[in-house]
């Protein structure tokens, strides 16, 4: 069962829209899933779908609703390419990092479940990243994670398990990144960091021309394996 909700910001002023799936039995755990820069669209709602026929409660948060609610776009038309650029430069990620950890709560208030997890894209693998030092989400994962050596100072924090999955040809992310993510990340005991050779930023969306169906299914069962370990 999917259906929009409404869910309160942490300080109660306003509100935003979350797409959620529910499984067919009881969830005892929930998945928030963090948008790529190109809203809540077909491809994210397809990501928490397959969660929800996981047996899990998937979450997906409006989080550009303070720049304009409800975008959706394909990344595929380069005029919304560029708007999503364009999105992505005036997002507040801190702001968008408290509504996510305004999901989370959500997600253990109304539905009662055990253990919140997140898993983010492109912009929302970034935001997973900081998810995962910033909020008690019990286990996070990033796919294609943008500007991390910007965020590698938050790395103590991080104290649940966090996984990334970074493509080495990334257009968005530079050699040089992946190192610096590396170097810092590698012997960190709760991060598990996943190299994908030949693969682009991308890879493992549900629809369009940057997917990779071999690359994208083996993320995916890593994924499915950590969450299975972590969210139990």
């Amino acid at each position: 069962m999917t259906a929009m909700h409404n869910i309160d910001t942490l300080d109660g002023k306003n509100g935003f829209d979350c797409y959620i799936a529910e499984p067919e039995g009881t969830p005892e755990a929930a998945i928030v899933v963090i948008q790529e820069i190109f809203g809540v669209n077909a491809g994210i709602r397809r990501k928490a779908d397959k969660l929800a026929e996981a047996g899990y409660l998937a979450l997906a948060p409006d989080l550009f609703w303070q720049l304009e609610r409800g975008i959706e776009l394909d990344p595929d038309i380069e005029n919304e390419m560029s708007r999503a650029l364009d999105l992505m430069e005036k997002f507040d990620q801190d702001a968008g990092i408290r509504d996510i950890e305004a999901t989370i709560k959500y997600a253990r208030a109304e539905f009662g479940v055990g253990k919140v997890g997140a898993v983010g894209y492109c912009l929302g693998g970034r935001l997973a990243y900081m998810t995962a030092a910033r909020t008690d989400s019990d286990a996070t994962v990033g796919y294609y994670a943008v500007g991390l050596d910007e965020l590698l100072d938050e790395k103590d924090a991080i104290a649940n398990p966090l996984m990334l999955h970074i493509p080495q040809e990334d257009g968005f992310v530079s050699k040089a990144t992946q190192e610096a993510m590396h170097k810092g990340l590698d012997d960190h005991p709760k991060v598990t960091l996943h190299d994908y050779p030949d693969m682009d930023h991308g890879f493992a969306t549900e629809f369009g021309k940057r997917r990779d169906k071999e690359n994208a299914a083996k993320a995916d069962e890593r994924t499915a394996e950590f969450f299975a370990q972590h969210l139990a």
